[in-house]
């Protein structure tokens, strides 16, 4: 619900405070006094599409604020969460045009992206008029208002979840198709690589150990006659039988020499221990050289087997295992693509059969509800002075989506025999307007969900008992809510709870508009120039007590 509109420099506003109220409040005044200026304003700060120069002459900026109280299950809350905003009981929007035309937006504080305005402003304003393509002379909006009037938020909710089962289902089998054709496409190349490395079946490090292998025994003729002497240098004929000579001489020579061989000694015991240890390596390497010539011819296939394959397949010799698993992975996906599409198939089959009757369901509850609207819809256009209208509510076969599979068109004809057509193209102007009010009547039946309603000039071209007709149904819609009224009758004007008017007030050098609260005495005065024009007579004040009593 609207609480306060703060505009500031906005086109020949230069300062402006209301303070609305619920129920039906009616704006009046004279053409081109500024009300069109006011709803301006309004959508402006709500971020809807409007003039593209706001700013008042001479001003370096415009501003509006306006604040709305939220329910608690105001749908504007879950808006405000999901972008990260705090649900509070009262948002508060300002919105500034600057002069270079750069405008800026704020929710509770902080600021907003227009994109965020504009969903929160759905969910808080509501605008009608005879020229009115936001809401029910837009065709692509036919269907969610009849939604509205069905009740159908359960019957919905399935189609929806359904829909989303079923985008799953197909994209699912879609991806698998698309992977498996491609697999086909490589199918001989992955049985014959899947082959070749399953025949080799390369190791991480293998290649380096070949490589080193093969270096090793090219080499071994030479390096094991060089070990070969190495190691005669070091037995009995060389190292060790010095060694053990000089032992036992010293050994003998020690008795006499008082102590003075023990170091020698003991260190020729210590030589002892280390060159057995080099005599068992020199061994160790004798034996390691020590292979067939067919080792070698072994060894130099498996080695270029194994750079073959890496240069093949653009990888290291390292990565050829996992390569090789990779390779492995989609044949067996390939092999198994039968029973993969084969389940997804049937997954995508249960999931249309359960579209199909959540879709259905909601069709028919769609189907009994357009009768209901179209029976209502006469009902309240015989008071409306349109008894021989008819409105009917088409329900055609839509493509499948989210939302079911039903197009629906709101048709009419405004005398008998004439041919049906849309809302828009069909009416007047003031029957257009009549056609609205009467369906806002019905579609706002079952509540308006926290909305500000906001009807502008809807009772042009009406008068009289119509007209009165047309008040007493915007005031049962502001039952319980709030509805803004623009209007030029004064029966309309009469059944409002809370009454404005707009006033253009000119000088020599500047022209303002301002909008002013009327109380008991004005309001009196107000309505008599509704109708009687600018010399307000005494008869027209006593029919203007009358209209308002």
């Amino acid at each position: 619900m609207l609480r306060t509109l703060d505009i500031r420099d906005m086109l020949i506003i230069d300062r402006l405070e209301l303070e609305f109220q619920p129920g039906l409040n009616v704006l009046t005044g004279e053409t081109g006094a500024g009300k069109s200026i006011l709803l301006d304003s309004l959508g402006f700060v709500l971020g809807w599409r409007g003039r593209a120069e706001l700013v008042r002459a001479g001003a370096e900026q415009g501003e509006v604020t306006a604040s709305f109280d939220l329910s608690p299950d105001h749908p504007g809350r879950a808006i405000l969460q999901e972008a990260g905003f705090e649900a509070e009981d009262e948002v508060i929007l300002r919105r500034v045009n600057s002069r270079d035309g750069r405008k800026t937006a704020w929710i509770n504080g902080r600021r907003a992206p227009g994109e965020v305005l504009r969903a929160l402003s759905d969910t808080l304003v509501e605008l009608h008029g005879q020229h009115d393509d936001r809401g029910l002379l837009n065709p692509r909006r036919h269907r969610q208002l009849l939604d509205v009037f069905a009740n159908v938020d359960k019957e919905l909710d399935s189609v929806r979840k359904a829909w989303k089962a079923l985008s799953v289902a197909q994209k699912a089998l879609s991806e698998t198709q698309t992977k498996i054709a491609a697999l086909k496409e490589e199918e001989d190349y992955l049985r014959h690589a899947v082959a070749e490395f399953d025949s080799w079946d390369p190791q991480a490090g293998e290649e380096a150990t070949l490589d080193a292998q093969r270096r090793l025994m090219q080499a071994s003729d030479k390096i094991r006659n060089d070990v070969a002497r190495a190691g005669d240098a070091l037995g009995q004929q060389g190292a060790e039988g010095s060694i053990a000579d000089a032992t036992r001489w010293l050994a003998d020579a020690a008795i006499e020499t008082g102590g003075r061989l023990d170091s020698p000694l003991s260190a020729l015991e210590r030589a002892v221990v280390e060159l057995d240890l080099a005599q068992r390596g020199v061994q160790e390497c004798l034996d390691a050289l020590a292979f067939n010539p067919s080792d070698l011819e072994d060894a130099e296939e498996r080695l270029f087997a194994i750079r073959g394959l890496a240069r093949k397949h653009g990888v290291l010799p390292d990565e050829l295992g996992p390569f090789a698993d990779g390779l492995r992975s989609r044949l067996a996906a390939l092999d198994d693509g039968a029973g993969q599409l084969a389940a997804q198939k049937k997954a995508v089959t249960d999931a249309q059969a359960d579209y199909s009757f959540a879709a259905q369901t909601l069709h028919e509850k769609r189907k009994k509800a357009a009768k209901a609207l179209d029976k209502a819809m006469g009902a309240e256009l015989a008071p409306l002075k349109m008894e021989r209208a008819v409105f009917v509510t088409n329900l055609s076969e839509a493509p499948a989506g989210p939302d079911g599979q039903d197009e629906v068109a709101f048709t009419v004809a405004t005398n008998p025999g004439a041919p049906a057509g849309p809302l828009n193209k069909i009416a007047s102007g003031g029957e257009l307007s009549r056609f609205l009010l009467a369906l806002k009547v019905c579609l706002t039946k079952s509540g308006s969900g926290g909305l500000t309603m906001i009807f502008d000039e809807i009772d042009r071209g009406v008068g009289g008992a119509t007209a009165d007709a047309v008040g007493r149904r915007l005031s049962d819609i502001a039952s319980g809510g709030q509805v803004l009224v623009v209007t030029h009758s004064p029966q309309v004007a009469a059944l409002g709870a809370h009454h404005w008017r707009v006033e253009k007030r000119q000088t020599k050098t500047s022209t303002t508009s301002t909008v002013v609260a009327l109380n008991a005495g004005d309001r009196v005065d107000e309505i008599a120039r509704m109708l009687s024009g600018d010399s307000i007579t005494d008869a027209a004040r006593e029919a203007a007590k009358a209209l308002l009593s």
